[in-house]
């Protein structure tokens, strides 16, 4: 029997796609995805999101229809959860981290050690970039027994990709729920600077810009490193530079802002980007960021006991993944604060086992 998930829900994007994939393998659920990123211009799979399912489809064994390119419809079955080495090619400049979304919270239930290999895109648009996951996902993971293990072998921008990323995943036997509710201020602020097959300066004026930026908003304890390649070491295939900045708060949680650069943006409008919304987000005196407390949700629902959040914005990609979440788990998430607007996130989880 399937279970008919309706991919014009709420944010209609590709992440209905990841987080119904990804919990349909960790529960052994059989589903059909239809009005696949119905609401993006083109609709249908691109090449991360076949590469995600794919690449979850590896781990469980699972049968499937339809998943091609531009496909709106298709069927994933299954079979069970498998371990050992994977390796995947997005193409291009597919996200890789989105890719990894959607098989993490699977592969934390695996019978044995997981490794997968995946090239593609590292820090691309519309994406999480591969720091954030570093320095801020899989530490907040890790509060709840998740043991993710991320190393970065090259980066890949756009549009010609060719970034490689290793994961590997020691599977917990059960997943802890959290209480991340008060911030009660900023301990420190660390971030990375980065840039490749472009001038040292580049990265140097970004972390300058974001440091003075973070300094005069009070932060007295900032480091940002500079990552940068010699041109006889490049072997990166194309241009690109980035900026992650994440701040350790005292309540031992992180939050965390990145920004990428583009053609004809300034390093200093990058710098300054990554540093002005993470001073916005740590004025809302929450201990999740947006964007992490997206990331969350599946977690909240498969874990044991009750967890509870505090963020800094209810967003519309949070609300469309409590939607899917709740519909494969039958949880029942509370939510309180309106969208657009900082607020709680509460849920009892099953306490699924490995």
């Amino acid at each position: 029997m399937f279970v008919d998930i309706a991919g014009d829900t709420l944010e209609g994007g590709g992440q209905i796609v990841r987080t119904s994939v990804a919990l349909a393998a960790l529960l052994g659920k059989s589903i059909h995805v239809k009005n696949v990123r119905a609401k993006r211009t083109p609709p249908g799979l691109k090449a991360q999101h076949l590469t995600g399912v794919k690449t979850v489809a590896a781990i469980c064994g699972a049968e499937h229809i339809g998943l091609e390119i531009g496909s709106t419809e298709f069927t994933f079955e299954p079979k069970g959860r498998l371990a050992g080495q994977f390796r995947f090619d997005v193409g291009t400049a597919g996200s890789i981290p989105l890719v990894l979304q959607a098989l993490m919270p699977a592969a934390a239930f695996v019978p044995d050690k997981l490794e997968i290999d995946v090239t593609g895109g590292t820090d691309v648009r519309w994406s999480p970039t591969i720091d954030y996951m570093r320095f801020v996902k899989l530490p907040m993971l890790d509060k709840m027994g998740c043991e993710y293990q991320l190393k970065v072998l090259r980066r890949g921008h756009y549009p010609k990709g060719g970034g490689r990323v290793i994961m590997a995943i020691t599977p917990p036997r059960q997943l802890r729920g959290i209480k991340l509710t008060s911030q009660d201020g900023i301990r420190r602020v660390r971030g990375i600077s980065h840039c490749v097959k472009l001038p040292r300066h580049v990265a140097e004026r970004q972390a300058k810009t974001a440091k003075d930026i973070l300094e005069r908003a009070g932060y007295p304890d900032v480091k940002i490193d500079v990552e940068w390649c010699a041109p006889e070491k490049d072997h990166h295939l194309g241009p690109g530079s980035g900026i992650l900045l994440y701040a350790d708060t005292n309540s031992d949680t992180i939050i965390g802002c990145d920004a990428l650069g583009e053609k004809g943006k300034p390093a200093e409008r990058i710098g300054s980007e990554a540093a002005e919304n993470l001073v916005s987000e740590a004025k809302t005196r929450m201990p999740v960021d947006k964007h992490m407390a997206d990331m969350l949700i599946p977690y909240m629902a498969v874990a044991k006991g009750s967890s509870r959040i505090m963020t800094s914005q209810i967003t519309l990609h949070t609300l469309t993944n409590i939607q899917i979440t709740e519909l494969l788990t039958e949880v029942n998430f509370r939510v309180e604060g309106e969208l657009g607007k900082p607020g709680s996130i509460e849920v009892e989880g099953i306490g699924l086992t490995l």
